[in-house]
């Protein structure tokens, strides 16, 4: 049975904004104990931290909290994004399904999320556990230690998961979704066929017209 509510998750994503790779979504806990490790070993959200840092802030978070990562490949992304028509309906399920994972383990007095969408997305997607807990969505929540190490353990999945396609298809995938994002998608549609491209990125991008009509 678990104890009375205290800390909280944090929840945050990598690969919304990258044509090629995953969406990755992370919860982690945190309490007032856990602060002071994060502190400890230089704890800085994600996106202010090179590639490298993160792998090894990841494994350094890993020792201290709980957490929970929830990885959806390129295959599946495409899949649901069909089905929902949403990209916010899709980060809801996402975030909705780490926390539950998380809320299995932890007691939480409250999770915090980025601003993404309506905050009832969420809160739709939600089960049991996940509907008797206080959820706070807002702008910059990465100033919320737990986010900020939900946003390496995410980010550090997803260049992992990156890498590990490159390799399987020989071809750089790139981040993000700017001109290197194209001309590796041009390269991997000579190599691979346009069937492929739905196993390596996200289909409902723009990148997907300018490469398959480049």
């Amino acid at each position: 049975m678990r104890g009375e509510a205290s800390g909280l998750i944090g929840i945050d994503e990598a690969g919304k904004g990258d044509y090629f790779g995953p969406l990755v979504i992370a919860a982690c806990f945190s309490d007032e104990a856990i602060e002071k490790e994060f502190i400890r070993i230089g704890l800085k959200e994600s996106k202010r931290v090179s590639d490298y840092r993160v792998s090894i802030l990841e494994s350094e978070i890993k020792k201290i909290a709980p957490f929970e990562v929830i990885s959806i490949g390129p295959e599946k992304y495409n899949e649901l994004h069909t089905k929902m028509r949403n990209l916010n309906k899709l980060l809801a399920w996402g975030h909705a399904r780490a926390l539950e994972n998380l809320l299995a383990k932890t007691n939480p007095a409250k999770v915090v999320a980025d601003q993404f969408g309506n905050k009832s997305l969420i809160e739709n997607a939600l089960m049991g556990k996940g509907r008797s807990v206080k959820l706070i969505q807002k702008h910059k929540a990465e100033s919320e230690p737990a986010v900020a190490a939900a946003s390496v353990l995410a980010r550090a999945e997803f260049l992992r998961r990156l890498e590990r396609l490159s390799k399987e298809y020989g071809v750089k995938l790139h981040k993000g979704a700017g001109s290197p994002v194209d001309d590796a998608g041009r390269l991997f549609l000579k190599s691979h066929g346009q069937e492929e491209l739905r196993k390596v990125a996200k289909v409902h991008f723009k990148n997907s017209s300018r490469v398959i009509g480049g």
